[in-house]
């Protein structure tokens, strides 16, 4: 059997300290394998998002082993965990996080800029274009609609060609028919690239779109639907 895109063993993460401390994640236990899609879903406060963060690497597990394309997060520093996310996970957030002061060009361009890549500006401009962005490249995100900052956010996740994308209730923000086509988008640009893709959704329609639709309750996995064969 081929090697998984990720592999969590028995992640615990538990957040805050004291009296206020919340025990999030409970002995999480997931394979995703390469080129997979999975929605993650459950209600509000189950853990969705902080396994999400967990799977990024922006949040570490107090135990377990978290595995991502072939690389035990938890043996790395902060430095290399960082380059490993900006080589191998892309993250798109439901609030987009662009820098107000760039232009989308440069919102792009900018972190692939400081992860090394000489060819920064080119690959956003190709990468804005291949999200239908091309004619507003030089607008700031204050120009843009909301559709079209997503856009921009996830140009800028697809531009160091990731092995994983990462989506947190990515249409969250968005009217339902700007959300639709931003989710089009997600998923054309996901088969075409042969990216394993992992979304956390409150909507039932997008997350019937994936492969494979996962249940989060409490903290825990509870029967992960549509298991593959």
């Amino acid at each position: 059997m081929a090697e998984p895109a990720i592999r969590l063993r028995k992640v615990h993460l538990t957040l805050g300290s004291g009296r206020s401390a919340v025990h999030v994640l409970k002995g999480v236990d997931l394979d995703v394998a390469r080129g997979e899609s999975v929605g993650i879903v459950g209600p509000s406060g189950s853990g969705k998002s902080t396994l999400l963060m967990v799977l990024a690497g922006l949040e570490r597990a107090d135990e377990g082993l978290v595995e991502i394309a072939g690389q035990d997060l938890g043996g790395l520093s902060e430095d290399r965990l960082a380059a490993f996310r900006g080589r191998h996970v892309g993250i798109v957030f439901q609030s987009f996080h662009l820098i107000p002061n760039m232009t989308a060009l440069e919102n792009v361009a900018v972190p692939l800029e400081l992860a090394g890549h000489r060819d920064a500006f080119a690959r956003a401009e190709r990468e804005l274009g291949a999200v239908g962005l091309g004619p507003r490249v030089s607008h700031y995100p204050g120009e843009l609609s909301g559709g079209e900052q997503q856009r921009v956010a996830l140009a800028r996740a697809l531009a160091p060609e990731p092995a994983i994308l990462i989506a947190d209730e990515p249409t969250g923000n968005l009217d339902g028919e700007t959300g639709r086509q931003v989710a089009d988008l997600l998923f054309a640009e996901q088969r075409r690239r042969g990216m394993t893709l992992v979304l956390v959704t409150h909507d039932p329609a997008l997350a019937a779109r994936c492969g494979r639709e996962v249940a989060v309750r409490s903290g825990e996995i509870h029967a992960p639907l549509g298991l593959p064969a």
